[in-house]
């Protein structure tokens, strides 16, 4: 959309209020909203002003001016508001006219244009299958002297027997047996489709929506793949679009990796290939998987860097609470066709040459996708560039359960880090494949792991409830 069909849109739509956003580095949208009378061509070529000091991992307080370019690309009405209101994603700049180096959808950008200037490829498309959590309730505090959590789903398996639903109507989702069951065991089609809907409104191609394997409300919506800044975007406004419709039913959807103990958490499958043109790079028919070479040096690129990744694809201390063996959870770095035991995974039911892609598991909604996107081609575009053959490294191809492996098999595969500790050593030791090109930054880098290493010791200090189970009576 261009700036002068934004303008149309906002006399045609009545549109009082037009909100310009940007994302922090933890991947969390802020915005700011302008009268819309007060929108003009100039507001695309000004930008909006706004204090950096006030964003966590930004500026300081003496450096705090930023500005919000818009992307008029972005441009959607927002379903959600009282006041007829516009949406508009936008980039950062500095008060100077430079791009700011810590801005995540800059950093997106800098990652397409390096992209396009390896002569590997014209565009990297990216899918991400990104599931959620829709509770009834949830309530939590971490105090001095209590800590505490609770969620609570009318479809939840441990209310079979719950005596306060008015009458209580069975028909709940058994642990890891919530896989595409019809209703009424399914409780939640309707919600679903009225966000598919929403998102459809949004601008966004909805392929299909199902329960997923979780009890207590577990869901997947995917839409369809695009360009890595554009998929980032419509990921923004796909986590925008489901919280604040389970919100209009008296409902939450949380993005968590692990809300619940003991059945599976949400990943974030995100699928990708790259294209010259209309040509698809990653397709050799007759080839393992139909798999080009270029398919499997990414392939090698991302099981190489993976400990590293990992520190920006799942960038919370609740992710390793999903990245453990038996959930479904990817946790050993092997490729596969088909299986999804393994860390990267290749379709291969109903893919055409266009369709032939690759898909990494291990990833969660918990990372910013402009940072997870970027640096999962940077590290399969040093895959390509260095040649690495994932099988010559030990990466399989393995195309058996993982978990059903002997141990001394087992012991001969490489496995994800084990925290979020870990995973910042890993990408501290291995960062130069980020910073090729500029794409990312030293500096960039080195505020990224400070601000997670924080995060990860303010959990480590804090006292958990089960710790009192353990130790209290000793």
């Amino acid at each position: 959309m261009s700036v002068e069909k934004v303008l149309q849109t906002i006399k045609e739509n009545n549109i009082e209020w037009v909100d310009f956003r940007f994302v922090d580095l933890g991947g969390r949208a802020h915005h700011i909203s302008l009268p819309a009378s007060a929108v003009e061509a100039e507001t695309f070529e000004n930008g909006v002003a706004f204090d950096g000091s006030s964003i966590k991992g930004f500026r300081g307080i003496e450096e705090s001016d930023m500005v919000m370019m818009p992307d008029p690309s972005t441009t959607y009405i927002d379903p959600f508001t009282a006041h007829p209101t516009l949406n508009i994603m936008c980039d950062i700049f500095t008060p100077d006219g430079e791009r700011y180096e810590r801005d995540p959808r800059g950093i997106a950008v800098k990652a397409e244009e390096f992209l396009q200037a390896s002569g590997v490829g014209t565009a990297a498309f990216f899918a991400p299958e990104s599931e959620f959590f829709i509770f009834d309730d949830v309530r939590y505090e971490s105090g001095m002297n209590s800590s505490s959590y609770f969620v609570d789903s009318e479809e939840a398996v441990w209310n079979t027997n719950r005596k306060d639903e008015g009458g209580n109507l069975g028909f709940k989702v058994g642990v890891k047996g919530g896989y595409v069951p019809v209703a009424p065991v399914d409780s939640q089609q309707d919600i679903r489709s009225e966000m598919c809907r929403l998102l459809a409104e949004a601008g966004l191609e909805i392929e299909r929506h199902h329960h997923e394997v979780a009890t207590a409300g577990q869901a997947e919506i995917n839409f369809r793949f695009d360009t890595l800044k554009k998929t980032a975007d419509n990921l923004l406004t796909y986590k925008y679009i489901v919280q604040n419709t389970a919100r209009q039913y008296g409902k939450v959807a949380t993005f968590m990796p692990k809300p619940l103990f003991g059945d599976n958490g949400s990943g974030m499958h995100v699928h990708q290939s790259i294209f010259n043109g209309d040509a698809p790079l990653f397709y050799e028919k007759g080839a393992y998987a139909n798999l080009s070479e270029m398919a499997l040096h990414y392939i090698g690129g991302i099981l190489y860097h993976a400990p590293a990744l990992i520190a920006l694809t799942n960038p919370s201390t609740n992710s390793f609470k999903r990245l453990v063996p038996g959930y479904e959870a990817p946790v050993n770095l092997v490729y596969s066709k088909g299986n999804r035991s393994a860390a990267v995974r290749i379709p291969v039911a109903a893919v055409t040459p266009k369709g032939c892609r690759i898909e990494f598991r291990t990833p969660d909604s918990t990372a910013n996708p402009y940072l997870a996107f970027s640096a999962m081609l940077m590290a399969g575009l040093d895959g390509i560039k260095k040649k690495i053959n994932p099988e010559e490294m030990g990466y399989g191809p393995l195309d058996k359960n993982i978990y059903e492996l002997s141990d001394a098999d087992k012991e001969k595969i490489r496995s994800v880090p084990g925290s979020l500790s870990e995973a910042l050593d890993s990408l501290e030791a291995d960062y130069e494949f980020l910073t090729e090109g500029g794409v990312f930054t030293k500096d960039f880098i080195d505020n990224y792991i400070a601000l997670k290493r924080s995060e990860a010791q303010e959990v480590a200090i804090r006292v958990h409830p089960h710790e009192y189970s353990l130790y209290f009576d000793l």
